[in-house]
C-alpha cells in the first residue's frame, strides 16, 4: 500500500493533491491509491414514467474532461469552454452559435460571466479574462492548477486552485488582492471545490473538514465551523475534505465533508442546527423541505432540512458516476457517467424520468429557463427541458 501511495504522489509531482472527480465514486480510486471497486455499475430498470425530459437543442463545443467545466447562462446567453480552449457563446433559446472565442490554451475550468467579462483557468495556473467581443484583457498566473470555475463579485474575481489557495483578483486588470492560505493536509482531494462569492463574503469548503467565510475585499477569516473532524490514524483515511460547494438556505448553510459528515449551521451564530454521518465529495441542494446529496457509492439521499433525519435513499444509480443533484421543475435530476440523465421524485425518490444525451459522462448542470443547460465530455451542450 505504501508503495502504491508513493507512486501516486510521484505522478501527481508537487500538489500533493489525490485526484478526486465530480462523479459519485471515490475520488482514491480515481488516480490509483486503491483498487477498483469489483462492483460494476448498476444496471438500470424499468420505472413509470410521469416526466418526460427532451432536449429542446443540443450543439457541440469541443471535448472536455474532469470535473471543472460547468457552462454558465447570463443574458439570454449560454457561455460554454472546452478543453482545448474555445469559448462558445450560444443562443438560449435556439442553441446557435452567436459567437466562438478562442483562448489559444488548454483549459481546466468552465467560464464565469461577470462584472462584463468571461474568465476561465487553466491547468498551469493562468486565469484568463476575455471581454463581451472575445478580446483578450487580461492573464494572471495564480502557480496552481485552476480545476473550478471562477466566482466573481463586487468587481472581485475569486480564484481557487487545486493546493488549496484562494485568490482575489481585480476583474479590472486580473491584479491580485488577496490570497488566502494555510498550512495544508499532506493529502488532499483534487476535487471540483470551489468558492462561492456572494456580496461581501466567499464562502469555500475546506481540508480537515472545515468550511470558512472570506471577506471579499481583503481575503480576511471572517468565520469558520468544523464540518467533520477527520478520523483514522493514517493520512488516506484522514482526508475530511469539504469538497463541494456548501449550499446557503436562508439564515443557515450547510455543507458535506468527504469520509465525514453532512452538518447545517446558523449563520449568524454558526451554532450547528444537525449533523449526519454520510460521505460526499460533491455539491448539495437544497429546497423548502430537504436537503438532497449522493454518497460516495452513488445512493442519492434526501434529510429533513431541520432535523438530518433521513427521508428517503434512492439506491438503484449505484455505482453510476453520479454528477451533484439540482432542482428542476420540482422534481431532483443527477446525471451519470454513461450519458444519462435521471429524474427523481422529490417525495419518496423514485425514478420519475430519464434521458440519453450522447453516452459520455455528464459533466455539469446548470439552471436555464424552464430546464438546465447540460455539459458532456464529449462535448454536447444541451438545453433539457421537463
Amino acid at each position: 500500500m505504501i508503495a502504491r501511495v508513493a507512486k501516486a504522489l510521484a505522478a501527481l509531482a508537487l500538489t500533493a493533491g489525490l485526484a478526486g472527480c465530480a462523479s459519485s465514486w471515490n475520488p482514491l480510486v480515481w488516480v490509483g491509491i486503491m483498487s477498483e471497486p469489483a462492483r460494476k455499475p448498476t444496471e438500470l430498470t424499468q420505472f413509470t414514467a410521469t416526466v418526460t425530459p427532451r432536449a429542446a437543442w443540443t450543439a457541440q463545443v469541443g471535448k472536455a474532461a474532469g470535473f471543472g467545466f460547468r457552462p454558465d447562462v447570463e443574458g439570454g446567453k449560454v457561455y460554454v469552454a472546452s478543453e482545448e480552449g474555445p469559448i462558445s457563446v450560444l443562443e438560449e433559446e435556439s442553441g446557435r452559435v452567436a459567437a466562438r472565442f478562442d483562448t489559444k490554451k488548454k483549459l481546466s475550468s468552465g467560464v464565469e460571466v461577470g462584472e462584463n467579462r468571461l474568465i476561465v483557468g487553466t491547468s498551469k495556473g493562468d486565469v484568463i479574462a476575455l471581454d463581451a467581443a472575445g478580446n483578450s484583457v487580461w492573464t494572471t498566473t495564480v502557480g496552481g492548477e485552476v480545476i473550478a470555475p471562477v466566482s466573481v463579485s463586487k468587481k472581485v474575481a475569486v480564484v481557487r486552485t487545486a493546493d488549496g489557495r484562494i485568490f482575489g483578483l481585480s476583474t479590472e486588470d486580473g491584479k491580485r488582492r488577496w490570497v488566502f492560505q494555510r498550512p495544508m493536509p499532506s493529502l488532499l482531494l483534487r476535487s471540483e471545490a470551489g468558492v462561492k462569492a456572494m456580496g461581501g463574503d466567499v464562502l469555500a469548503g475546506y481540508p480537515n473538514g472545515k468550511m470558512i467565510a472570506l471577506d471579499i475585499e481583503d481575503g480576511s477569516l471572517t468565520w469558520e465551523v468544523a464540518v467533520a473532524q477527520p478520523r483514522g490514524t493514517t493520512d488516506l483515511e484522514r482526508i475530511a475534505d469539504v469538497a463541494g460547494l456548501p449550499v446557503i438556505d436562508g439564515n443557515n448553510v450547510c455543507a458535506a465533508a468527504f469520509q465525514g459528515k453532512v452538518a447545517c449551521f446558523e449563520i449568524q451564530s454558526r451554532n450547528q442546527l444537525w449533523s449526519r454521518d454520510l460521505s460526499t465529495a460533491l455539491a448539495l441542494a437544497a429546497d423548502s423541505r430537504y436537503v438532497y446529496l449522493v454518497d460516495d457509492l452513488g445512493a442519492v439521499h434526501a434529510l429533513d432540512k431541520t432535523s438530518g433525519a433521513s427521508v428517503w435513499k434512492q439506491d438503484k444509480l449505484l455505482y453510476r458516476k453520479l454528477t451533484a443533484p439540482m432542482l428542476v421543475a420540482g422534481a431532483l435530476v443527477v446525471g451519470d457517467g454513461f450519458g444519462y440523465l435521471h429524474v427523481l421524485s422529490t417525495e419518496d425518490g423514485s425514478i420519475i424520468g430519464r434521458l440519453a444525451t450522447d453516452g459520455s459522462q455528464v459533466l455539469s448542470m446548470v439552471a436555464a429557463s424552464g430546464g438546465a443547460v447540460v455539459q458532456t465530455a464529449k462535448g454536447a451542450v444541451s438545453l433539457v427541458r421537463f
